[in-house]
């Protein structure tokens, strides 16, 4: 028995270690041949049990069936491990690149809430769109049908440039719906997240910086089913399914018919109301149209926004937008 165990463990370490070296399922299966299988090298010494006296034999046995159980289990996880491996990229190896580190903090309650609406608008296939927050008037406020003695276009609502002749920080995301109208021929189905600026701190729902997104879908036949239908999908998904929705007529310049949208479940009366007026929207005016080259009797177009911190405040039950901004770590640890 001696001259037995001298050869299994150093056998079972280089069975072990042929298992590892292993490049592939291939490789792997002619190495389980080679000391597994019907003429390997551990069934040669399994047959040789019986050449030993018969009080050696037990013991004998046994060692040969741990072995045995060692290389059939370092077998399966080799095969498991390759098995894995054969759906990664083959990527080139850099390793000038800096390590793995664990991911510190969280995301901020609206970097949440924004992500949770891009997700919803790309389940409909709605692709992000992005522009300068440092607008020209003709983006900002031309182009959108905006007249120069509309009262947005006022220094007291609107900021201004010094220096500049005439550019300002973007008032809302719709001057992203020009660029890419100009850039592209419909169908063109976007959402526009991002920040904008206007001087309005009058109370604690209202910050001078805040966050919109703007939703525009324009192609043939569109029409305010499919605008109602969009904004249902979004809001339910956004503030969960007993959620419902009104349009109400409004005015913007740069969409005929407008609407504002209401929507009511069960936080809005939690807050005591039935109702909640939560964003704008309307069919794209024929003259923002013509503005980017888009033929209105061919193309009809949606469009709509809403506040990305409104979303936020209402959902998260928080009664002044300025938390948002104060980086108190007591506040965004919450969330």
């Amino acid at each position: 028995m001696p001259g037995l165990v001298e050869e299994i463990e150093p056998l079972r370490a280089e069975a072990i270690a042929a298992f590892q070296a292993a490049s592939d399922i291939a490789a792997l299966d002619r190495a389980r041949a080679t000391y597994l299988g019907s003429n390997g090298r551990l069934t040669l010494l399994m047959k040789q049990l019986g050449s030993l006296p018969k009080e050696d034999r037990p013991a004998a046995g046994k060692l040969i069936n741990t072995v045995k159980a060692d290389l059939e289990e370092a077998l399966a996880r080799r095969k498991e491990e390759l098995s894995a491996e054969a759906f990664l990229p083959k990527l080139p190896t850099d390793f000038t690149l800096p390590g793995r580190r664990r991911a510190l903090g969280r995301l901020h309650p609206l970097t949440q809430v924004t992500e949770d609406i891009v997700r919803s608008f790309r389940k409909l296939g709605f692709a992000v769109a992005d522009g300068p927050e440092v607008e020209d008037d003709y983006h900002c406020f031309e182009a959108l049908n905006i007249p120069p003695d509309h009262p947005a276009r006022d220094t007291q609502d609107t900021f201004y440039v010094a220096g500049t002749n005439g550019l300002l920080l973007r008032t809302h995301t719709s001057p992203v719906q020009i660029r890419v109208m100009k850039r592209q021929q419909p169908p063109v189905r976007i959402i526009v997240p991002g920040r904008v600026y206007r001087r309005d701190n009058a109370d604690a729902t209202h910050n001078p910086t805040f966050h919109q997104v703007e939703g525009l879908y324009v192609d043939r036949g569109v029409t305010v089913g499919d605008l109602k239908g969009t904004v249902e999908f979004v809001f339910k998904e956004l503030m969960g399914p007993e959620t419902r929705i009104r349009f109400r007529p409004h005015y913007f310049s740069y969409t005929e018919p407008s609407f504002e949208i209401d929507f009511s479940n069960p936080l809005t009366r939690k807050m005591g109301k039935e109702w909640l007026e939560i964003a704008g929207c309307g069919m794209v005016h024929p003259q923002v149209f013509e503005n980017v080259g888009y033929d209105p009797e061919v193309w009809t177009g949606w469009a709509f926004g809403f506040g990305i911190e409104r979303i936020a405040m209402i959902r998260y039950g928080i009664t002044d937008i300025r938390l948002f901004y104060e980086n108190d770590l007591r506040f965004l640890t919450q969330f």
